[in-house]
């Protein structure tokens, strides 16, 4: 078992999963499907002029999806910054963080390569499996951190 807590270090790490959507859906942008190169001007409207298009080609479906996979991640990038923050403040096991923090991570990773893939009912429904397992592990370091503080052993604020 190992005493060095990663979990604040996957915080950053978080981030840079949910980026990393982003910056492949900009790279499938360059495909000659797209008539030119992603405007990093105005992305916003560069997403939205992709998706009002008539016909989308499966390239510009697999660059929409990605994009779709960023914007969840970082919406849920806060929940498990505030996780992970509250299960240090009640001094949870490290070995504890460090197995929510890894496995949130790559319930993650898998998350957005099964957003980015899917064409599938099938898959979908396997990255809405992998979307919850990631809040149930959430939801599981605040409970923890809440029986803790509950029984007066957390960190006086």
């Amino acid at each position: 078992m190992s005493s060095t807590n990663y979990s604040f270090y996957a915080i950053p790490a978080m981030w840079v999963t949910s980026i990393g959507a982003h910056f492949y859906a900009a790279s499938l942008s360059s495909h000659r499907d797209f008539g030119g190169s992603f405007d990093n001007v105005s992305p916003r409207e560069y997403n939205a002029k992709i998706r009002s298009l008539e016909k989308q080609t499966p390239i510009m479906a697999k660059y929409l999806r990605a994009e779709a996979a960023q914007a969840n991640s970082f919406e849920n990038w806060p929940i498990f910054a505030a996780a992970v923050i509250a299960g240090n403040v009640a001094r949870l096991p490290v070995a504890t963080l460090n197995l929510f923090a890894g496995a949130y991570l790559a319930s993650r990773v898998l998350y957005n390569v099964l957003y980015i893939g899917t064409t599938s009912p099938t898959l979908s429904a396997l990255r809405s499996v992998t979307y919850v397992a990631g809040i149930v592990g959430c939801s599981t370091i605040f409970i923890q951190a809440g029986n803790v503080f509950n029984k007066g052993l957390g960190l006086a604020l």
